[in-house]
């Protein structure tokens, strides 16, 4: 060993007593590595290159720094590394010779090759496999705090995700209206009685206080409380709201909420809950007249009970053309139903009608009149028709007879056009819009068991207007009893200025017997071709004498001969 110190494969020229040292340590820590050691070597130097002296010192010093620090690094990236082996390296370290400089050249061309471990770094020492499995550990204590890390973002993201969801959820509560049911009250709270019609939307509901439209008065009612109620749209809802407290702001709320149901159309809350719904109810044929003769101060209103006798449950139309008398009309019938039938509850509904007209019905009229004037939008309109309908089905659900008349369908059906989707250029009325209307006129029916609902409505005619007659034919399948007015009788101030021979009732045998009806059929075919105002003046002159149908239809029949001259 200590001859090999000056040859030329060595590193550098060092004293005997160190050079022994340093083998005895390659010895002890690397048996096997001197070979690599020597062949993985800087590039050799001669024997005239060696340093010498205190140059040597030097050089020595300085490799057993850097040996140092390696052995340090590598003994600290290790957790399995022992307190023993971290003295060996240190011995190691110590020495200055070409094992601790071979061994930091093969860290340096391991590092270079790329043939790394996980650390970064080659071990050189029997240290390896502790190494190894000490960067193992670190590797997977890394991957376990990475999974440990995407665990928790992905926990931290769940939790967000359902904070968002839960969020969302109270939004969305909020814009359907919520399920809440009754407000919370307490002792000290004041309640104001409240009444009116429940109105349901898609995601609320009011109680309409000052009648059939919106209003500022309005109770906003949840839809927990329509189905904690069974309430619908239509019912007759009185109830309480509480009164604010002192110094309580509403912020942001328009309307008072309702607290609690008194009473549903003047019933229990247990036996509303029992009641039928109107679609299950089954539909007959009407068979209990309408009598409108005698009921008006116009003696000849019984003409209309000859020629397009009503029954409770009909769908009846009344065809105005222009000038007809059409306003009028509605007014004696309405003054007559509820002259002859107080026990029928009377609903007159006015669609895009002037306030001169909704003034006047409502001082004569002894029943509901609900309006909506021409000065209001189309959505008032169908508003007030829809919610008067379903007020009539929820009565009809009692078992009550309900006759409502709309003054006019064709405006209502001009309503709905104009708050539907309207074709570019089109002029004809679409399925869409007309659906609505008929669904209102169709109603009409007698129900088994009791109760009827009695829908009668005015078409224009004559006006001109495409959109006006496909209403009027549209409208006109629906009807049981068609009563027509002549303009021509209007302008000679006869009234009702009907068309007899056009008005009728289908299966009027079943209202005024067999025998009256083919005694009227019978007219109608001699004044087929007469003048109708002739023919109208007679049958009121009889009329004026006799204003009884049954007395009318006798004289039709003892007679016939003068009234077929006059036809």
């Amino acid at each position: 060993m200590d001859n090999d110190t000056s040859t030329p494969d060595s590193t550098e020229s060092v004293a005997p007593k160190r050079t022994s040292r340093r083998a005895k340590t390659d010895q002890v820590v690397t048996p096997e590595a001197a070979p690599s050691s020597e062949s993985a070597a800087t590039p050799t130097q001669s024997a005239s290159d060696s340093p010498s002296g205190d140059d040597a010192k030097t050089s020595r010093g300085a490799k057993t720094t850097r040996s140092r620090k390696a052995a340090s690094d590598d003994s600290s990236s290790s957790n399995a590394a022992s307190a023993g082996a971290d003295g060996q390296a240190d011995d190691a370290s110590a020495g200055s010779g070409d094992g601790a400089d071979d061994s930091a050249s093969e860290k340096k061309s391991s590092g270079r090759s790329g043939s790394r471990p996980a650390r970064g770094k080659r071990p050189s020492n029997k240290n390896q496999e502790s190494e190894e499995s000490g960067d193992t550990a670190d590797s997977d204590s890394d991957d376990s705090r990475g999974e440990s890390s995407d665990d928790s973002n992905d926990s931290d993201s769940s939790q967000r995700g359902r904070g968002r969801g839960r969020g969302r959820d109270r939004r969305r509560g909020r814009g359907n209206g919520g399920d809440d049911v009754d407000p919370e009250i307490s002792d000290d709270d004041v309640l104001i009685p409240i009444g009116g019609i429940l109105d349901v939307l898609d995601n609320y509901a009011f109680v309409r206080t000052t009648g059939y439209l919106p209003g500022p008065t309005d109770i906003y009612v949840s839809l927990g409380q329509v189905k904690k109620y069974n309430l619908r749209k239509g019912d007759a809802v009185i109830g309480s709201i509480r009164q604010p407290r002192e110094g309580e702001m509403q912020g942001r709320q328009k309307y008072n909420a309702l607290v609690s149901v008194d009473t549903i159309n003047a019933q229990s809350l247990d036996d509303a809950h029992k009641r039928p719904d109107f679609a299950s109810l089954t539909a007959i044929q009407p068979t209990k007249r309408l009598s409108v003769a005698g009921g008006s101060d116009i003696k000849s209103m019984g003409l209309v009970d000859l020629f397009a006798p009503l029954a409770m449950g009909q769908r009846g139309i009344i065809v105005a053309p222009p000038k007809s008398g059409k306003s009028t009309m509605v007014q004696r019938l309405a003054e007559a139903i509820a002259a002859n039938h107080p026990d029928v509850h009377l609903m007159v509904v006015l669609v895009d009608e002037n306030p001169e007209t909704v003034t006047e019905l409502q001082r004569s009229v002894k029943g509901e009149v609900i309006a909506s004037t021409f000065d209001r939008p189309a959505d008032d309109h169908t508003t007030i028709a829809e919610l008067a309908i379903e007020r009539a089905k929820r009565l009809v659900e009692l078992g009550h007879d309900v006759v409502v008349i709309f003054d006019s369908v064709t405006r209502l059906a001009r309503a709905y056009q104009l708050t539907g989707t309207q074709s570019r250029g089109s002029q004809q009325a679409d399925a869409a819009w007309l659906y609505p209307t008929k669904r209102l006129v169709g109603a009409g029916r007698q129900v088994e068991g009791g109760g009827s609902l009695t829908v009668l409505g005015t078409l224009l005619a004559d006006t001109g207007q495409a959109i006006d007659d496909q209403v009027a034919h549209e409208i006109s399948q629906l009807a049981t009893v068609e009563l027509v007015l002549s303009s021509e009788a209007s302008r000679a101030r006869l009234f009702p200025a009907i068309d007899v021979v056009r008005s009728g009732t289908s299966r009027d045998e079943a209202l005024m017997g067999h025998s009256d009806a083919t005694v009227m059929d019978e007219f109608r075919r001699h004044a087929l071709h007469a003048d109708q105002v002739e023919v109208l003046s007679h049958l009121m002159a009889i009329a004026e004498k006799t204003p009884a149908a049954e007395d009318i239809v006798e004289k039709l029949r003892t007679s016939p001969v003068e009234f077929r001259q006059g036809a």
